[in-house]
């Protein structure tokens, strides 16, 4: 349904490569993500798609309509939900609505079945401008406006950037019905937790493709044991961690630290690690630093771990 062959893209003449050679196949049905952080090249490879920028090398289809050729017919094919709000802010909830509904040749009757649960939590305020709107409602409010011609694939830019939890909890639930109707979606996010909702994701930094896989299967390319370590004191801990000799890697993760060991080899989830390894030597090495308390617990790696251990590659 979306093809990119070694799509390329710069900006100031050349200077900044955002888009580097990236190549990825999405299936039809598919709900495929991009995750990474800010300046990734995710809404760039957006643009390229839904034929709003010209790469620089490399060829993409939508829907078998080639991104230069038949961008018209990509235009009225695909729904595009920017990162950032770019409705009508004077114009209501309905109005907005109906107005994209003209653009596309159809009506919001025609395809109400398919927004219809989403219209319904914001139609009670259909005559409130758009402007002024909460940060959930405005979402809801593109979505649907992004969806009322019913479209063979929809692109979602950073949708959940900046909504409060439960709104974005609503709008992964809201992407899951959407993909049972059988529409391609294709979203990216900065939050690696939104990954797991994903049937395939492909992590991205600096432009580049770091890896493409199903969630689990990103988890399982993890090598090695991740362990948790904890201790009262967190700031000498870490300090601890980074001058012992036998740690590979040591990143905070809320209250604890993650850490991968030197000459580490992955072992059974419930596998103590060995007498001579250096997790095994660590407790009293931090014992030895005043950090008695500290505590050493396998743990199984999330996308974020598996995010950082790529980039160290």
């Amino acid at each position: 349904m979306i093809s990119l062959d070694k799509i390329t893209k710069t900006y100031n003449k050349g200077q900044v490569e955002a888009v580097k050679e990236v190549s990825l196949e999405i299936k039809p049905g598919e709900l495929f993500g991009l995750i990474g952080p800010d300046g990734a090249g995710k809404t760039t490879i957006f643009r390229i798609l839904t034929t709003l920028l010209l790469a620089d090398k490399g060829t993409a289809t939508v829907n078998g309509f080639d991104v230069v050729k038949d961008y018209a017919k990509i235009r009225s094919s695909v729904g595009y939900m920017p990162g950032r709000f770019s409705l009508y802010q004077d114009l209501t909830i309905e109005e907005n609505l109906q107005f994209f509904a003209t653009v596309f040749g159809t009506s919001i009757r025609e395809n109400y079945n398919l927004i219809k649960d989403i219209y319904q939590q914001i139609e009670p305020f259909k005559d409130r401008r758009a402007g002024r709107l909460s940060g959930g409602m405005k979402q809801k409010l593109a979505l649907c406006c992004a969806l009322i011609h019913k479209p063979a694939v929809l692109f979602l830019d950073e949708p959940t950037t900046g909504v409060d939890v439960v709104s974005r909890k609503e709008f992964w639930e809201m992407l899951g019905r959407l993909k049972a109707e059988g529409i391609t979606i294709l979203v990216s996010t900065p939050y690696m937790d939104e990954a797991r909702r994903c049937d395939r994701i492909a992590l991205m930094q600096k432009g580049s493709v770091l890896s493409v896989n199903d969630p689990e299967g990103i988890i399982r390319g993890f090598p090695g044991d991740l362990y948790g370590v904890q201790a009262a004191n967190t700031h000498l801990l870490l300090r601890e961690l980074r001058s012992y000799s036998g740690t590979d890697t040591c990143f905070a993760f809320g209250d604890a630290l993650h850490v991968t060991f030197k000459g580490d080899q992955p072992t059974a989830a419930n596998d103590r690690p060995a007498d001579n390894s250096a997790a095994a030597a660590l407790l009293p090495y931090l014992n030895s630093k005043g950090l008695n308390d500290a505590r050493l617990e396998k743990i199984t790696p999330g996308i974020e771990d598996c995010f950082i251990h790529l980039l160290k590659d």
